[in-house]
């Protein structure tokens, strides 16, 4: 099986409709960060990603520069100086040559030393300077760009800063067919992984060994990241909708909420399924595990192009609530899906291309019963696809796939 990637033209098209639709105005989008972290992979902000296909390189940028005389200076690649003794440390990077250009497909590719010149003369003959990194809340850390272009501003008189955030969000958020085939790579290994679980299901099963099982698999299937922290919650922990302790064991009569996702070249995964422990739900659990999934049903019939996702997610409400079960619905009803689990999401409604989950769930703590089910769909151009319809979810379908692997390992039906 091939490989899938995004092609370098891909991220050179990319680069070339920001430029474009900046009309005049220049901007600059970093890739943050500045040193690796003790914990996990260094992961650079998905804009920047999305922009350069790079994800080793802490505090790059990129300059649009639509008005530069010289066309090999309107996008530019900046990246931080060598530094070998640090580089010892951290690895070792590229010298800036013909061969760096060549991968990455910039004409021009600088040290950081000189963003702070590029830009500021930039800004000095567009006198306009777009935001496209998403604006912070205001109890959060200004934007990066925002940032930058205050300091811009009070230097270069008449500059004026714009909102340019929804650029980014609506390109990000319709995947092309190169995106797509990462997507559906991480969520075949996605799938992998709920087979493994389900071949080692049982009571007394530990729910860290329920994750273990999952992530193992997903690198077994070439993937090595997680899109998220696997979420495994047994019993009462399955009324916790961000769960991450996974420490405690899965009894008998539970039923288990996993909600995991491999993430393969930076694109997510995210599937939720709840499974009974013992391999068959109960009569209460299969009368509350059917009105979530005629509610998932219903939101994804309703997952079309010019819908909003707030009209989805009413959708699936309407269904709970007609069964008495609507103040257990805690959450909204999805997201969008890409280089972030939880990705940007751009203005206005749902459009062809786009990626989203769809994941109702109800929960009764008095119960020790909760229950979400969680699908990754491609919006189309008239309707939708599940893409993560490989993954069972109906109760026949589970309790056939688990009584089966039961029977694999020598247990009872």
């Amino acid at each position: 099986m091939q490989t899938p990637s995004i092609a370098r033209s891909e991220y050179m098209q990319r680069r070339a409709r920001v430029l474009a639709a900046l009309k005049g105005g220049a901007a600059v989008v970093f890739a943050g960060g500045s040193s690796q972290p003790l914990l996990g992979p260094w992961i650079a902000d998905a804009n920047f990603q999305y922009l350069t296909g790079l994800d080793d390189e802490p505090e790059a940028a990129v300059l649009f520069d639509p008005s530069a005389e010289d066309e090999r200076r309107r996008v530019v690649l900046f990246l931080k100086p060598l530094n070998r003794e640090a580089e010892r440390w951290d690895g070792y990077r590229e010298e800036i040559g013909s061969g760096l250009r060549a991968r990455t497909g910039f004409r021009t590719v600088m040290r950081t030393t000189s963003l702070a010149a590029l830009l500021t003369d930039a800004a000095r003959r567009a006198k306009r300077l777009a935001c496209l990194h998403p604006f912070a809340v205001y109890d959060a850390a200004v934007s990066p760009d925002l940032a930058v272009y205050r300091k811009v501003a009070e230097r270069v008189p008449g500059v004026a800063i714009e909102d340019g955030t929804e650029l980014l969000k609506g390109m990000r958020a319709r995947k092309s067919r190169a995106e797509l085939a990462m997507m559906r790579r991480a969520i075949a290994a996605t799938a992998e992984g709920y087979r493994a679980v389900v071949r080692m299901l049982a009571p007394g099963v530990n729910e860290r060994d329920i994750q273990q099982a999952l992530e193992t698999s997903y690198h077994r299937h070439g993937v090595t990241r997680v899109a998220f922290n696997t979420i495994v919650g047994a019993g009462l922990n399955s009324t916790v909708l961000h769960y991450m302790a996974n420490k405690a064991a899965a009894e008998e009569g539970d039923l288990v909420v996993i909600d995991s996702g491999a993430s393969f070249g930076g694109y997510c995964a995210d599937v939720t399924r709840t499974l009974p422990v013992s391999g068959r739900f109960t009569k209460e659990q299969r009368r509350f595990y059917t009105i979530v999934l005629d509610a998932q049903r219903a939101a994804i019939k309703a997952a079309r192009p010019g819908v909003h996702m707030w009209q989805v997610e009413e959708t699936a409400r309407s269904v709970i609530e007609k069964a008495g079960c609507g103040d257990a619905f805690i959450h909204g009803v999805g997201h969008q899906l890409g280089l972030l689990t939880h990705d940007v999401t751009p203005a206005g409604p749902l459009a062809p291309g786009m990626v989203v989950t769809i994941e109702p769930g109800i929960y009764f703590p008095d119960r020790k019963l909760g229950i979400r089910i969680e699908d990754d769909v491609l919006i189309g151009r008239a309707g939708n696809r599940v893409l993560s319809s490989a993954v069972p979810k109906t109760i026949e379908d589970i309790e056939s796939a688990m009584r089966k692997a039961r029977r694999a390992r020598g247990g009872q039906a």
